[in-house]
């Protein structure tokens, strides 16, 4: 370490140490330059150092070590006062309160202490004339942690009545400490009230709204806002992960996932800070933190995962179950340890509800990546029943599976299972057994043929030849499935010739005869498909090919299409009108209208499939099936997007969400819930759309495709919570999205998007190294693409961010490859904004005022370049000329600007003088355009007004003053510009009247 020559240099060290990460690092360099002051000589000295001291301790996991300091301190104070300036002495009183607290939080401080020094600080107080409300505040927090309600609610009271002076904490901390006092008094709603300024920005400090947003989690979660909760918990943890001083505001981040079923999240919380387990400086939020760890560990344990491995103290591995026993005797421990001391045990009470808490609510999903959710185990029963708990005998079975197969209920083929494992041993007539058979062979899917004709059989034995049929074709349907079309029509063929005849001798019944006129229907339907793919494959087109290759003897695509349509209609024949109570019937004439709309798209009929894909989905809910609508509005979404009918698009996917309710596949749900967000999206519809990419997140994850569908949701959620200005929670989900994306699975341009809009974020919120970072690696990426103005794009703002950034040479460079690039594109309003912002980092740098106006002169030259070649579209050329205006006008500012303070007169009249010029030439470049440039024609003419003033021409200010004044004569009183341009010049007046008194 360098030595401090001087008090300066320790200032300036202390200062840079500020700035530096909350920890041990930033703690034990305080620790070094209170040494090096010590070496001064200098009284005061040594007291900033002892105070930069105390705020570091104070800002980190070493809160106990807050005590020698300040102790020292306050000798010093007491001995000799005089050795503080007025900043120290404020700062002194100040610490009072850290002192309190911290205290509170250390169980070896006996009680006894703690109200011996509420006592001193509040003498102290009145000696330096300050009000009692940070006494009665601290006063406060003592009753509140030992429990004493009567006097926390007393001295609450009290601490709001005091007035408010320069020792009263920050708007935002009492506020938290307000809110936090209500929702432990189970007043949730009271205490969202009172932090809604801090949430919402009003105000703020080191530690706010970080705090408020992790105390308003579980508040939220109990008065079921979830969306809220969502988004404090997605704000709230992007601003405490990185301080290690915030481990009770970290706890009740792990706190919510615990409570919200993302369990997963909670454990990635845990791993990323590992010594949260371990350090011991701040007891009071080890006991929160490893409380909340309890309540996790036994929520894994309790879901069946107790054997899992989990994070938790280094040196060894741990499960959920021994985390959880580890975590509860070190939380209790300590919390025995501050009941001892404040001879009471609410201490241990509160913990003990904190880590007995139940979920509030199932799965709240949070739009990040996650793992997914795990599997709860069916819970053991606590005791024998008294109660018969026997299965249901095999006809009620039996009667059940009927009942749902019949109104075809999606879980009928689950209950037919039932019964078949109810059946065993059992005697069975042939009817029943062909049912169970026949269930068997739906459940095995394109496995099930040989059942089908093994139901057929025992539905003959039955005397039912009719469902024999049927299942005939069943089977056949079964081999379609599998390629083998030829042979199914081959198969069906008998089926259909023989249910025929039955139907017409009234031997069997309608259903009969629709199932086997489908089961044709369908397989001709498959031939379709099949001879569409083999045309897709660069196939037969009309028709298949044989094993050589060669075009086989088939038909034609015209009579493929003709013989399914007639099968289609044959059926619809049979059916249509059905006004009977045989839901499987009146399903047919549904599906029938599907299967026509099918040909109809074969046909290239889109309007006419359409209407079709609307008849089938409507027939399917009259008849009280609304899943098997849920394809059809799937598919009547994607024709009408084609059509360019957004409305319906819409109302389909709406219809289709609606219709498949709890029915819906994970993946299915995904899908539609991410195609309504898009729509929505397109129609401007940010808040909405966010909601369904949400839920598309989540769905995704549960149906395992969290990496490929679930990243790309992720993409979209960032993208609409970007547009309503959620900047935070935007970038929390575009970070989890980006290690999925690919160029290979999603396309290069999602991730340069993904990219892009984080770099956006990332800028919003002041982390503008971050921003520069994401927006060079898009940039990187588009330099690949054909088109360039992405890559322009890009290059200019990650050159903007690495400037905020406090980078300028880095920044230098990358404006200027932004301006080659916008030269290439031709794009001139790009070239100039790179050689403005180039001038004003040049003006930053020293001796840097001659490339800045060099460089602002080219992007003069630029702009009269291009306009003294011509412009032919007249918008164009009136942007070019705005654009010479403000450049005219960054001019003049910068050259006002570059007259060193230290100068002599003539060089800060030459450089005034070179100033008033430019903005002379703004003002009259603005005016050629008119009343469209009437607001940045007067805000120059201002500017050239208080260059005139400081040129000592106080006639030309007050003549462009009244210029100003004339040109808003009766402007609209609601035009804040206006107005604002009207006081500045009334302002200009009296400045340069008085200026002409003198």
């Amino acid at each position: 370490m360098s030595g401090i020559t001087d008090f300066d240099a320790l200032r300036r060290a202390m200062a840079e140490n500020s700035e530096q990460p909350e920890g041990p690092a930033r703690n034990a360099r305080a620790e070094e330059l209170l040494a090096e002051a010590e070496k001064l000589g200098i009284p005061l000295a040594v007291v900033e150092a002892l105070g930069h001291q105390l705020k570091v301790y104070n800002y980190s996991s070493e809160k106990d070590k807050m005590f020698v300091p300040f102790a020292r301190l306050l000798r010093m104070w007491d001995e000799r006062p005089e050795d503080f300036d007025e900043y120290e002495v404020h700062s002194l009183h100040w610490v009072f309160k850290w002192m309190s607290s911290g205290m509170l939080d250390q169980p070896h401080v006996p009680l006894a202490s703690i109200e011996k020094w509420l006592g001193e600080m509040e003498h102290r107080y009145r000696l330096a004339g300050h009000s009692e409300r940070a006494v009665r505040s601290a006063e406060f927090s003592v009753a509140a942690h030992v429990g004493d309600v009567t006097r926390a609610q007393r001295a609450y009271t009290a601490w709001l009545a005091a007035d408010r002076d320069d020792m009263a904490d920050c708007h935002a901390c009492e506020l938290h400490g307000q809110g936090w006092w209500q929702a432990e008094q189970g007043r949730d709603a009271e205490a969202l009230l009172l932090w809604r300024p801090v949430l919402e920005g009003e105000f703020t400090c080191a530690h706010e709204p970080h705090t408020v947003l992790a105390s308003s989690l579980v508040p939220l979660l109990r008065l079921g806002r979830t969306d809220e909760a969502r988004a404090n918990h997605l704000r709230g943890f992007r601003l405490v992960r990185s301080m290690e001083s915030m481990r009770g505001a970290y706890a009740d981040h792990v706190e919510f996932c615990a409570l919200t079923g993302n369990e997963a999240r909670g454990l990635e919380l845990l791993a990323e800070r590992p010594a949260y387990f371990t350090d011991t400086g701040h007891p009071r939020s080890r006991l929160e933190f490893l409380s909340v760890v309890t309540l996790l560990m036994e929520r894994l344990d309790e879901v069946g995962l107790g054997d899992r491995e989990v994070p938790g103290p280094a040196g060894r591995t741990w499960t959920a179950r021994e985390l959880a026993a580890h975590a509860r005797a070190e939380a209790l421990a300590l919390a025995a340890r501050f009941d001892e001391r404040n001879g009471t045990a609410y201490v241990s009470e509160r913990a003990r509800a904190r880590m007995a808490q139940r979920p509030l609510v199932d799965r709240l999903p949070l739009g990040v990546r996650a793992a997914v959710r795990p599997v709860v185990a069916p819970a053991a029963p606590v005791a024998p029943v008294a109660v018969d708990a026997a299965e249901p005998d095999l006809p009620a079975l039996l009667a059940e599976a009927r009942r749902l197969s019949d109104t075809l209920q999606p879980n009928a083929v689950e209950a037919w299972a039932a019964v078949s494992r109810a059946a065993e041993g059992a005697e069975l007539d042939a009817r029943d057994r062909a049912e169970i058979v026949d269930h068997e062979a739906m459940d095995r899917g394109p496995e099930g043929a040989e059942l089908f004709e093994r139901a057929a059989e025992l539905y003959a034995e039955a005397g039912d030849p009719g469902e024999s049929l049927a299942a005939r074709t069943r089977a056949a349907y079964v081999r379609a499935l599998t390629g083998r079309v030829d042979e199914a029509l081959a198969a069906v063929a008998e089926p259909y010739d023989q249910i025929l005849a039955l139907y017409a001798d009234d031997a069997t019944e309608v259903r009969q005869t629709a199932s086997v006129l489908m089961g044709r229907a369908r397989i001709l339907m498959r031939r379709v498909q099949e001879a569409n793919e083999a045309a897709e494959d660069g196939g037969q087109v009309n028709g298949v090919t044989d094993e050589a290759g060669g075009a086989a003897d088939a038909p034609s695509g015209e009579t493929v299409l003709a013989d399914a349509e007639a099968a289609v209609r044959e059926l619809l024949a049979l059916v249509g009108g059905y006004a009977g109570g045989d839901v499987r019937i009146a399903s047919r004439e549904a599906e029938g209208r599907a299967m026509l709309a099918e040909l109809a798209l074969q046909r290239g009929d889109f309007e006419e499939a359409v209407e079709l894909f609307g008849r089938a989905s409507a027939g399917f809910v009259t008849v009280g099936l609304p899943w098997f609508a849920v394809e059809y509005e799937a598919r009547l979404a994607g024709l009408a997007h084609h059509l360019g009918d957004m409305a319906e698009t819409e109302r389909a996917l709406r219809a289709a969400l609606e219709h498949g309710g709890a029915h819906l596949e994970a993946v299915g749900r995904a899908q539609l819930h991410l195609q309504l967000a898009e729509v929505l999206g397109g129609r401007g519809l940010a808040v909405e759309a966010s909601e369904h990419a949400l839920e598309a997140a989540h769905w995704a994850d549960e149906a395992g495709e969290g990496r490929t569908l679930g990243a790309w949701a992720r993409h979209q959620l960032g993208g609409f919570l970007l547009r309503q200005g959620r900047w935070a929670e935007a970038a929390e989900v575009l970070e989890s999205a980006l290690p999925d994306l690919s160029a290979e699975t999603h396309g290069d341009g999602a991730v340069v998007q993904t990219q892009w809009w984080l770099g956006d974020c990332l800028s919003e919120l002041g982390e503008h190294r971050e921003a520069a970072e994401r927006r060079l690696q898009a940039a990187e990426t588009a330099r690949h693409w054909p088109e360039q103005h992405d890559h322009a794009t890009l290059a200019h703002l990650a050159a903007e961010s690495l400037g905020a950034a406090g980078l300028p040479a880095e920044a230098d460079r990358a404006y200027a490859r932004a301006g080659e690039l916008w030269r290439s594109l031709g794009n001139v309003h790009g070239l100039v904004r790179s050689l403005r912002a180039r001038a004003w980092l040049a003006l930053r740098a020293d001796d840097g005022a001659d490339e800045a106006r060099e460089l602002m002169a080219a992007a003069v030259r630029e702009c009269e370049s291009v306009l003294g070649d011509g412009v032919d579209d007249e918008e164009a050329r009136e942007r070019l000329v705005a654009e010479l205006g403000h450049t005219h006008r960054q001019f003049g500012d910068l050259l006002a600007r570059s007259a060193a303070e230290d100068a002599d007169d003539d060089s800060i009249r030459a450089a005034l003088e070179g100033a008033l010029a430019e903005v002379g030439e703004a003002v009259a470049v603005f005016a050629s355009l008119g009343d469209d440039a009437l607001h940045s024609r007067t805000g120059a003419e201002l500017a050239a007004g208080w260059l005139e003033a400081d040129l000592s021409r106080p006639a030309r200010a007050a003549a462009r003053a009244r210029a100003v004044l004339a040109a808003y004569d009766g402007a609209d009183e609601a035009d804040e510009t206006a107005q604002e341009r009207r006081s500045e010049a009334e302002q200009m007046l009296q400045v340069v009247e008085e200026q002409g008194a003198e």
